[in-house]
Parts: C-alpha cells; structure tokens; sequence
C-alpha cells in the first residue's frame, strides 16, 4: 500500500511503513506556539492506522498568544478522540523546556516511545511510522529524521532556502569532526526517542532554547546510545519561525566546545557536568600516568592512595597486579577490579585500615597537594612498604610557565582542576617536593617531570596532529627547562638505607 506525501507541493510517493507498535507505548509530543493556523491540519494529516497504534497525542501548548490551545480543545470536544490530549503552559517555557516538559510528562506516564511533532506542519505527520519504527523494532535508541538525504528530492527541492542549507551543512560538518559521529543533518526537528534512553539522559540545566536538541544529541553520542537516521521530506511554507539563525549557530558552536572542554576536564558546565572527570587518565607521552604505569609494571601488590572512582587501579589490575585501594569515598565506583577498597580520612593516616599489609608500590598521585600535613602521609608509607618497595609520587609544579605568566598579570586564580586546583591546599616546586620526601625517611631514585598535557590545554583529542606536535615541543623545552615546563614532578622513592 502508498501514500502520497506533499513536499514543496510535489507529490512524492512512498512504500508505507508498518505502523504496528509491536507491543510498545508510543506518545506522540506536538509542540506548538501561534500555530492556529496549522494545528487542525497537522492533527488531520496523521495516518489512522498510526491513530490506532499509538498511546496518546499529546499537543503541549507553548503558553501561545493566539487560540491555538483553545483550537485544540475544540477539536478535541468535536472528534471526541480519546487519545488527544490537549495542554497549555501558563508561561513560555521554549522550545527546548517544551520539550522537557513534554518528555518527562511520557516518561511518568511509563510510554515506551515518544516522537515529536512540530505542530506548524513543517514535519510530515504521514511517516510518523517510519519515526517510530526502528524505536520499536529495537533497531535504535534515538531516530533523527535527516532532510539532507535524497529519497524525497533533496533540501532545495523542498524548498529549503539556500543560505539555509549552507549553513546546516557547515554546522553538522563542524558538530561531526567535533563530537566524531557521522550524522547526515544534527538540526532536524522531526525525531524520536527510547524513553527508557530518554530516562537516563540528564535534563537539568539543558538549555531552553532551540539549541536543545544540539545538546541532546550530545548527550544520546557521549552515553553510546545507538542513533538511527531516516529520510524526511523538506517543507518550508508560510508558517512563522522563530529561531534567530545566528544565534542559534552561535549557540550550537557554543554548546559543542562546552561540551568538549567539561568532557576533557578543562571546565565544569552545568548542562554536562555529569561528564565531568575532575582526574581524567593520561594517556599522552611523558604524562604523569605514562610514568606511573611504567613505574608500576606488572605480578605486584600495589596500594593505590586517593584511588578516586578507581579508573587508574582498573587499569593496573588488567596489567596483572593486585591493587587495594584507599580514599575519602564509600567506594571506588568503577574499580570492580579492586581487589580491597578501604574508606579514610588521608589527613588522620592509613595505617590503622592497612596494618599487617606490605607492598611492592604504593602510589601517592595527585595526593599530597590536597592535604594539611602530607608529610605524616609519606611517614605512614614507610612501614607498609616490603624490602626493595618504592612509593610513586606525583604533584603539580606551581611553578611551571603557565602559573609564571599568570602572577606576571596579577592573576593567581582557582580552577576545576590543574595546578590550580581550587582543592590544592599546598603547593610545590621541583626542589620543595624532593627534599619533603627525603625529610620523611625516603630516598629519591627517580626524579622527572611531565610535560603540560596538550589534549588538555587545547581539548582535542590526543590523537590530533596538532597535539601531537605540541606534544613534541613541550617535551623537547621539558628536557631542557623542567623548573620552567615541567607540569607535575614525578618521584619514585624507597625506604632511606639510614632508616
């Protein structure tokens, strides 16, 4: 069976797709502002084979200034149609807080699938099942429809502006070099989603505005949900819309690098701040993590001390070693691997949760820079430690180059994280850190410095041509210079023969 499908008033014919909802809940979310004039069509346009397979249509009105919340209740009290549900916003939320609105309404209500419809009638209502259907067929996780793919003629042919499709070709290719995904159109609105992969999507301090659905997508790539594109027509008419396009450009640009630099722990945003890692694993040469890993090798007992969520001793068990780990939290979230947690006070020492203990490494990363008395924490080290045992050390250099030209300008401000970290209660030089270390009953057998972590400081990927030349240079002025370049000191240090 067909269907005739108007776009740009060229009739286009389709192989119908199956409409069954194969047992799923399907909601449908009509978002509406001042659509008066096109709700009663958008309404009539939905196949009645989809009326039949679907939950509900619910129209959320967007606290519009014309009747178009009283339009749809009229025709609501005339068709008498169980399954339309009309709803009015007492303020504007945005496109963006409609949609939130709209979402957590189907997600309470248990629907499994949600499609949304714009109820200007830019979006063809007659292939609402082509929308829901790799959603209830477990094909997917999220449907975008894409207007840029051919099926229906092409963008221009529905009547796409050509500014217009010049500048969604540059944003989506710019949004798939940046997020490395590989989408044929991002800014579509005809799309459909898994609520129970909706459920799991951080709605909190998402924005509001038309760039929601940029960030959405963000958010559906970073969790490894799996996205499915389907063709859609183009159908630009007389309908008023209401997106600013260099601001939204703008905003799209902005939410991509926001995203980037929260996800490489450059900054924290609100919007992805669940992306957050406030210490992400190195993975680039002359790292501290680099160091460590070498430094630790493989068949030991090792002690990791402010293990954290346990990304880093996953790492070292997977090499063959038996890992214990201790920090502040109940438990070492992705640390599975562990082979025994413990939960301390690093300030009160470790020795009370560990007596009985010996160990070939014990591992004091990023560590003795935010406690008020780091030495008593090397002390507690040394009774801990088998014949031969090192105790591994890495801590920021306040003095490196980027610090320097800071207080050059005044400024000496806090961050996320990095040198300044606004938890660092105490800071160190080369010759500061060493001679702490010796002081505490250990002797330095490894003194180097790691280099300024490039992927960091330009949020690419360590991969990245660009990093991996800045990479080389910092290396090279690390050798030379490493009061001045090096990042972080690394010590490896054993039992003083004194002792």
């Amino acid at each position: 069976m067909t269907e005739t499908i108007a776009a740009a008033g060229t009739p286009i014919v389709q192989k119908r797709d199956d409409p069954c909802n194969h047992g799923k809940r399907i909601g449908i979310l009509v978002v509406s502002y001042n659509a008066v004039t096109t709700i009663s069509k958008v309404l009539k346009r939905i196949p009645q084979p989809v009326w039949d397979n679907v939950e509900e249509v619910a129209i959320f009105d967007d606290a519009s200034k014309d009747e178009t919340f009283e339009l749809a209740v009229g025709l609501k009290q005339l068709t008498s149609n169980p399954k339309l549900h009309v709803l009015k916003h007492a303020k504007n939320l945005g496109y963006g807080g409609n949609q939130k609105a709209g979402y957590r309404y189907f997600i309470e209500k248990g629907v499994d699938v949600v499609v949304l419809l714009h109820g200007d009638g830019q979006y063809a209502p007659e292939i609402l099942a082509r929308m829901y259907h790799p959603l209830v067929a477990g094909e997917a996780n999220a449907v975008f429809g894409s207007r840029m793919m051919k099926e229906y003629g092409g963008p221009l042919k529905g009547g796409m502006p050509l500014y217009k499709l010049v500048g969604n070709r540059i944003l989506t290719r710019f949004e798939n070099r940046a997020l490395e995904m590989k989408l044929t159109e991002f800014h579509s609105g005809y799309r459909a989603y898994d609520l129970h992969a909706l459920a799991q999507i951080n709605f909190n301090h998402m924005t509001d505005d038309f760039h929601f659905d940029t960030e959405i997508i963000i958010k559906l790539n970073h969790q490894g949900f799996r996205i499915h594109e389907v063709p859609i027509p183009t159908y630009y008419g007389d309908e008023i819309c209401h997106v600013n396009g260099m601001k939204y450009a703008l905003n799209v640009a902005k939410a991509v690098q926001r995203y980037n630099k929260t996800r490489h722990s450059l900054a924290k945003y609100p919007e992805f701040q669940e992306y957050f890692v406030h210490y992400p694993i190195k993975t680039s040469p002359w790292s501290s993590h680099e160091f460590a890993r070498d430094a630790v090798g493989t068949g030991h007992d090792v002690l990791d001390v402010g293990c954290g969520e346990g990304f880093l001793a996953a790492q070292f068990q997977k090499s063959g070693n038996r890992v214990y780990g201790i920090d502040y939290f109940p438990e070492a979230k992705h640390g599975a691997e562990i082979q025994r947690y413990a939960q301390a006070d690093l300030d009160r020492g470790i020795q009370p949760m560990l007596r009985g203990h010996e160990f070939d490494k014990i591992l004091l990363l990023d560590v003795l820079e935010h406690l008020r008395r780091p030495e008593q924490l090397l002390r507690d080290c040394l009774p801990l430690l088998r014949p031969n045992g090192q105790v591994i050390i890495s801590v920021p250099n306040v003095v490196n180059i980027s610090v320097r030209l800071l207080m050059l300008v005044g400024k000496f401000n806090y961050q996320e994280r990095g040198i300044l970290d606004r938890t660092h209660l105490r800071f160190f030089t080369r010759k500061t850190i060493r001679k702490m270390v010796e002081e505490s009953g250990l002797d330095v057998v490894q003194h180097r410095m790691t280099i300024i972590p490039a992927e960091l400081a330009l949020g690419l990927s360590p991969k990245h041509p660009i990093v991996r030349l800045t990479q080389g240079a910092f290396i090279g002025f690390t050798k030379v210079l490493p009061g001045l370049f090096g990042y972080q000191s690394f010590l490896i240090a054993r039992k003083s023969h004194k002792l």
